[in-house]
């Protein structure tokens, strides 16, 4: 291919992402629903203007570590302390039940497999995406119904952040576990090995950033540096450790969330990814999401995972809160607050598809799951708040 087309191409995925995008956002859909819709439509399956290739591929990389050191430096860690074991406990429930449903889904529609063959590892794979959590759609719920700072919103919020931490923990470990020249006692120990080697030299590095912040405070050798940060901790966790990529990214966020400077790093980082390398990493999802073998059996499979994903994640996180000391109103609010789904749930996807863990068809349950996610959580929270607020009355 001439190195010339890769201009096309970026063209055509940016123009039809961006106005996708905004169609999805006056459907009340979450915009990169439509930039993941606008490469299905130019991809292969349809329209045929954008190919796959090596370069999207690899700015498609870029765009998902930096949309996870985007997430880190979102990370609240007084949030975090503050909710404390609550929100930690509900976050593990919301972990582990989906993590078993989706597993115990894929094992029941196409049969139990023994361990360390490909078909375990799609079951295994299939409940780690359903662990994801993106509560961008109930954080505007609730701001909109008033009860963003109630209890039950600081826990939903922060169970939110310790959930995904977990989730990339689990990612982290089951990825380890496809390698076949590593057993899981090698996994486990690559895995404490970083978070450890992360904890000891994240403290060093915070407060190298923070001198340097203080000393040269909204200066663009900071968000430099912090780029340099991420890349330099995706690489590290992948090559030396064996650890996805994106984990390494998120860590590196998490690294710099407290320092004076991390939201000037934080609108920085989020221009380049806005500007262009998210959309080539949601559009790519759409360039590579395959209709062509769509069938029946597929598509009832796409509808049980989106059931499953939804209902394994209210009863986990509702009956760990229930358990915990929330009333049986409040429980369920958490749990339909904790059942939204984003640009996780596709980043876990995206990286179980790079390892072969899963098959590109399967993007499409993930996509169904993130729109009647989106739709179904708004709608049912303020059902239950306003049913709340009848009842004082």
């Amino acid at each position: 291919m001439e190195t010339y087309v890769i201009f096309k191409d970026l063209a055509i995925i940016l123009i039809s992402a961006k106005l996708c995008g905004l169609l999805a956002a006056k459907l009340k859909a979450p915009q990169v629903v439509g930039e993941i819709v606008a490469g299905l439509l130019i991809g292969p399956s349809i329209l045929g203007l954008v190919q796959q290739t090596e370069l999207i591929s690899g700015m498609a990389e870029i765009g998902v570590v930096l949309l996870m050191f985007f997430a880190g430096l979102q990370t609240s860690l007084h949030d975090l302390k503050r909710t404390g074991w609550k929100a930690f406990l509900i976050a593990c429930a919301g972990v582990f039940v989906p993590l078993v449903g989706g597993y115990l889904l894929y094992c029941l529609y196409y049969g139990f497999a023994p361990s360390g063959t490909s078909q375990f590892y799609s079951a295994l794979f299939t409940g780690v995406i359903m662990t994801a959590t993106s509560v961008s759609i109930t954080v505007a719920s609730l701001q909109e119904l008033g009860y963003l700072k109630s209890e039950t919103g600081t826990t939903i919020m922060s169970a939110a952040i310790i959930d995904d931490v977990i989730g990339i923990i689990v990612l982290t470990f089951v990825v380890g576990m496809k390698d076949p020249t590593s057993n899981p006692a090698t996994v486990i120990l690559n895995t404490v090995l970083f978070f450890a080697g992360a904890v000891i030299f994240g403290v060093i590095i915070y407060k190298i950033f923070k001198i340097l912040d203080n000393r040269y405070p909204h200066t663009r050798r900071i968000p430099i540096l912090g780029f340099v940060l991420a890349f330099a901790m995706a690489f590290i966790a992948e090559k030396y450790f064996g650890i996805a990529d994106i984990t390494g990214a998120y860590v590196a966020g998490i690294i710099l969330c407290s320092i004076k400077d991390s939201e000037y790093i934080a609108r920085k980082v989020d221009v380049s990814s806005y500007m262009l390398f998210a959309p080539v990493f949601f559009a790519s999802i759409g360039l590579k999401t395959s209709i062509d073998e769509m069938s029946p059996s597929l598509l009832l499979f796409c509808i049980l995972f989106v059931i499953v994903a939804l209902v394994t994640k209210i009863i986990g996180c509702g009956i760990m809160s229930r358990i915990i000391g929330f009333s049986g109103s409040d429980s369920l609010k958490i749990g339909v607050g904790m059942m939204t789904r984003g640009e996780v749930a596709l980043i876990v996807a995206q990286k179980g598809l790079s390892v072969g863990m899963i098959e590109a068809k399967y993007f499409t349950a993930v996509i169904l799951l993130i729109m009647a996610s989106s739709i179904l959580t708004p709608v049912i929270l303020k059902i239950l708040y306003t049913r709340k607020t009848s009842a004082a009355a």
